[in-house]
């Protein structure tokens, strides 16, 4: 199937706001948000259901928010975001939104489910 495509990165100053979205295509329960800071591992920063259960790590608790649009979902195209508020420089990273393609159901912040990638997208904030 085709990978998730983001879209919505870019430069901005510290306590400015950014928002991604994703286009992801496949019949899937689970999808989410990873990013990857300079030297540092992989890691997941918000997960989704299609059944629009969501949950957000701790350290962008209260600033960031996921989402999905269901107007404009399909069984098979599915529209994810992220809202970035009060953005920090240490939130600095390439941003990917991710899939699971082979599971249905069980929780989806379990960063190991995902198979699917997209090509990331860059966000810089400067202090």
């Amino acid at each position: 199937q085709a990978q998730p495509v983001e879209s919505g990165g870019g430069s901005v100053q510290a306590g400015e706001s950014l928002k991604l979205s994703c286009v992801i295509d496949g019949s899937l329960y689970c999808m989410a948000w990873f990013r990857q800071a300079p030297g540092k591992e992989r890691e997941g920063v918000a997960f989704a259901s299609t059944n629009g259960h969501t949950y957000v790590v701790d350290s962008v608790k209260g600033r960031f928010t996921i989402s999905q649009d269901n107007a404009k979902a399909t069984q098979t195209t599915h529209m994810l975001y992220l809202q970035m508020n009060s953005l920090k420089p240490e939130d600095t990273a390439v941003y990917y939104c991710a899939a699971d393609y082979r599971k249905f159901g069980g929780t989806c912040n379990n960063s190991q489910r995902y198979n699917g990638w997209g090509q990331g997208t860059q966000v810089t904030v400067s202090s």
